[in-house]
């Protein structure tokens, strides 16, 4: 009898344990998203693209004010999510050619100074993706 529940059961731990990955996104996400927005980062944008790509479930965007912004918003969220237990797989671009890139598998973190963030226009290239609200997020300090 016990067999015949099997397969529901299995759907039923697969559910939870995508509820609790994504418990754990948003919650990561709530944390770069906090963390840019105190140091003062510029028009954050986080963008939900599951459904279009294998590459990551979120992209986060924002552009600091100059180069130097731009390397210690990287810095900060960096030494955050460590805080966190959560090391970037990979973190590719340096603030002195106007971009930095942090790689937490399902999330991608971009930062970007303005020009660099109008040239690549990564709003554009995703705009298929679905924009998350995150208005909560900045808006707790």
């Amino acid at each position: 009898m016990a067999e015949a529940y099997r397969p529901y059961l299995l759907h039923l731990t697969s559910d939870i344990r995508k509820g609790s990955e994504s418990m754990q996104q948003n919650e990561t996400l709530r944390a770069i998203v906090k963390c840019l927005d105190r140091k003062k980062a510029e028009d954050i944008k986080v963008l939900k693209i599951t459904e279009l790509t294998i590459l990551a479930d979120y992209f986060v965007i924002a552009d600091g004010m100059s180069n130097t912004q731009t390397r210690a918003l990287a810095d900060e969220v960096e030494v955050k999510l460590k805080e966190l237990g959560l090391p970037p797989n990979q973190i590719q671009g340096t603030a002195g050619c106007g971009w930095v890139i942090l790689d937490y598998g399902d999330i991608v973190v971009h930062i970007f100074n303005r020009e660099q963030r109008d040239f690549y226009n990564l709003e554009r290239l995703w705009a298929d993706g679905e924009e998350i609200d995150i208005s909560e997020w900045t808006a707790e300090q």
